[in-house]
């Protein structure tokens, strides 16, 4: 199958959309599928190379075409969106044009079916919600005008009838798009994934219940009962209850991989931790490589995801730091949502919390630190669990979609 997967992003990037959609490409493209993956031009100089900075081998089908796009960034949107309706009716039609710009596959679904090739969206959100909510969940973000809301609301409804495939990767997205917009057919819930074994790792799974190595290279090891997150430090992520956990915990360090130097989070949470007299006991390693990630998270003893109810955490979110975690085999304590639900389960493979809760979070840390044999049950569990949330599981559902599409 020939798959052109169309991403608007400087490429390879840092962020989960990177990493998703490098991961999503290769999982499909080691299937045996031509991937030509549409990004746009590296600008780190010299530019990376995007199979070494995501620690991942090359694979004949899976070509990186990068978009000559450049100027202001109306410029370079306006050239890639050029290039992606040429490349989706171009004379070498695809079998397929998979995306998560929903934009762009508000355009190609208008265009004659007979000019272009089936198009299959896939959803991490509904975008008016998103947009309606950003000026709360992030620390700098101004309030989105009506106007907007009222255009992404449209497209999205657009896309939901119109596309030929459509992806949610939670349950509760799919079900609230259906209750807005109605029922559909060629819509598949496929969720984010997690390579096994994780990067940096032998070829073998870690063994559960297998503590942390104490190594002087390790900030965290070997300085007491370290809690562990990987990821964004924006208020919708709820890092700042891990700080409030630590200050309640004296006999706790916390680890937190991430946080972006030229972003105001960083700095906002080292500040409050400072507020809360626990500086010194909290480790922030600004960005990390990808392929570092994997071997921090087992610095920890355990690991938590605090996200607070919102409007893209409580039934849309599908966290790759989920997934990270569970494979690292280490236990996990997560905000009880119901997009977390999907996947955890209370005292099955983690221990579930109210979400903002600083009290329950610090009770379910501090219950994991007293019962070290419940951390290494629960980690066991997860270890176990991930095997069914990997990329090339993922990629066996796109292309179980996929199939369904092109036969209609």
């Amino acid at each position: 199958m020939r798959i052109l997967y169309l991403a608007d992003i400087r490429f390879p990037l840092e962020r989960a959309n990177g990493i998703q959609t490098m991961e999503t490409s290769h999982a499909l493209a080691a299937r045996g599928h031509r991937v030509s993956l549409a990004v746009r031009p590296d600008t780190h100089d010299p530019r990376r190379d995007p199979y070494a900075f995501y620690g991942l081998t090359r694979v004949d089908t899976l070509n990186i075409e990068v978009v000559p796009v450049a100027g202001p960034p109306a410029a370079r949107r306006t050239g890639y969106v050029t290039f992606a309706i040429g490349r989706a009716m171009g004379r070498v039609r695809q079998d397929i044009v998979f995306t998560r710009d929903l934009a762009i596959a508000s355009i190609l679904v208008r265009l004659p079916r007979l000019v272009r090739a089936p198009v299959v969206y896939e959803a991490h959100t509904i975008a008016a919600d998103e947009a309606a909510a950003r000026h709360e969940m992030l620390t700098d973000a101004a309030k989105a005008p009506a106007s907007k809301l009222r255009r992404l609301a449209a497209r999205e409804a657009a896309v939901w009838r119109r596309a030929d495939g459509y992806v949610t990767i939670t349950g509760g997205l799919r079900q609230e798009l259906e209750r807005r917009f109605g029922a559909r057919d060629n819509v598949a819930v496929v969720p984010d994934g997690v390579r096994l074994p994780l990067p940096g790792f032998s070829d073998q799974l870690p063994v559960s219940g297998q503590l942390p190595a104490a190594s002087d290279q390790s900030p965290a090891a070997g300085s007491g009962f370290t809690i562990g997150y990987a990821g964004h430090l924006y208020p919708w992520k709820g890092v700042d209850l891990i700080v409030e956990a630590v200050a309640a915990l004296p006999e706790a360090r916390a680890l937190i991989v991430g946080g972006h130097p030229q972003e105001p989070d960083l700095a906002r949470v080292q500040a409050f931790a400072a507020d809360l007299d626990c500086a010194s006991r909290v480790t922030f390693t600004g960005l990390v490589a990808p392929t570092d990630v994997a071997a921090r998270l087992r610095e920890a003893n355990v690991l938590v995801l605090p996200n607070p109810a919102s409007a893209v955490s409580s039934a849309f979110t599908s966290p790759l730091k989920l997934f990270e975690y569970m494979a690292a085999d280490r236990p996990i304590v997560a905000s009880d949502l119901p997009s977390i639900r999907e996947v955890l389960a209370h005292e099955r493979n983690a221990l579930l919390v109210p979400p903002g809760n600083p009290p329950a979070l610090t009770a379910a840390i501090r219950r994991l630190k007293d019962d070290p044999a419940l951390g290494v049950r629960l980690a066991a569990r997860a270890l176990e669990d991930v095997r069914g949330y990997t990329w090339a599981k993922r990629a066996e559902r796109l292309e179980a979609l996929f199939d369904r599409v092109r036969s209609r």
